[in-house]
Order: C-alpha cells, then sequence, then structure tokens
C-alpha cells in the first residue's frame, strides 16, 4: 500500500487515467473530471486526508462531509487509500476511519467498508493491492482482504480473504477460484 506524496495535481491526472482505463463508457478526460462523481469523492478524500494528517481535523471533515453531500461517497479522511483506487458510479460508498485500501483497487456502488466496534482503535478492514469489490458489498470489522481478491455483489464479507480469492454470499463464503467452478459462471465475478 504506497501512500504517496506527490502533488494533488498529479495524483489528479494519474485519476483520470485511471477512470478511463477502468470505464469503458469514459470517453474523455474531460468528462470524466466533470461528471464522474467516484473521481470527485476520491479528490476531496487526498484534500480533506492532508490536512486530516496536518492537524487540521474540523476542516478535513468539513469538507469530506460537503464532498458527501455533492457525490453521495462518504470517506473518512483519516483513512488510508492507495494509487489509482477507482469508483464505478459510487452511489452509497462509505469507507470509515480505520480502513485502508491498497493500490489498483476497483470499488463499486453501495460498498461499505465498516466497523463492528464502537472501541477505539482499528475497526474497518484493510483491503490489499489489486482487489475488486463488488456493488453492493458490506465488509466489515478490521478483517483483511489480501491481494488479487474479489468479493462478490451484495456479499457480506466478516472473515479474512487470502490472496486470489473470492468471497461471495451472505455471509460470503472464501472460495478458490481454481478449484470451484461455480465462480466461472457468476455474473458478479470477473475472473
Amino acid at each position: 500500500m504506497s501512500h504517496s506524496h506527490r502533488s494533488l495535481l498529479a495524483q489528479a491526472k494519474e485519476d483520470l487515467a485511471t477512470a478511463r482505463r477502468r470505464d469503458p463508457a469514459a470517453r474523455t478526460s474531460a468528462e470524466v473530471a466533470l461528471l464522474y462523481p467516484g473521481v470527485h469523492a476520491v479528490w476531496a478524500y487526498r484534500a480533506a486526508h492532508r490536512l486530516w494528517n496536518g492537524g487540521h481535523r474540523f476542516a478535513a471533515r468539513a469538507l469530506s462531509q460537503a464532498a458527501r453531500n455533492l457525490t453521495g461517497i462518504e470517506i473518512h479522511p483519516a483513512a488510508k487509500i492507495g494509487e489509482r483506487f477507482f469508483i464505478d458510479h459510487g452511489m452509497g460508498v462509505v469507507i470509515g476511519e480505520t480502513a485502508e485500501v491498497g493500490d489498483d483497487v476497483l470499488m463499486y456502488h453501495g460498498v461499505t467498508l465498516g466497523g463492528v466496534s464502537m472501541n477505539p482503535g482499528k475497526r474497518h478492514p484493510t483491503i490489499g493491492n489489486n482487489v475488486q469489490i463488488g456493488a453492493g458489498a458490506k465488509v466489515l470489522g478490521p478483517v483483511t482482504v489480501e491481494d488479487g481478491a474479489k468479493i462478490g455483489a451484495n456479499a457480506v464479507l466478516i472473515k479474512n480473504v487470502p490472496q486470489g480469492h473470492v468471497a461471495v454470499g451472505v455471509p460470503s463464503r472464501v472460495r478458490d477460484p481454481k478449484v470451484d467452478p461455480e465462480l466461472m459462471t457468476d455474473p458478479t465475478i470477473y475472473i
């Protein structure tokens, strides 16, 4: 999980390129910059995260709440999010305070990276690199989703997911796509 100290402008350009690479419907960088709420939410998060880390916590929360009101996506400014993170569609996404998201993660609308405890400390998920999280999935508690894993649409994940595995169902079951032919016909999982 990289946490770059590049300029916000450099990150914004990379975010535009990521959206164009990830979304076949994205026609131009101008279209993405003006019309993609997932990209807007990530940009606001990056600015709010810098404010948070600079000790300007109220300003960071105010910016994150304004972004939530505009985009329908709530990302706590203390969360840690890697590079080339793309939220497709985005409405209803919630990412909690102690969540960690790796590089090259693709997330669809309605996803929650939520807590199950009100105690201080690590309460939210850790998502590895190159992870895909399907629409409506709920990843709850301090679970770890390792690199290259996939979480199916509407899954409720309360257990760790090993590298390269797929989690489906409510509560989700962790399965190995190399030995589970049923996963080959699941339209919500792209293997």
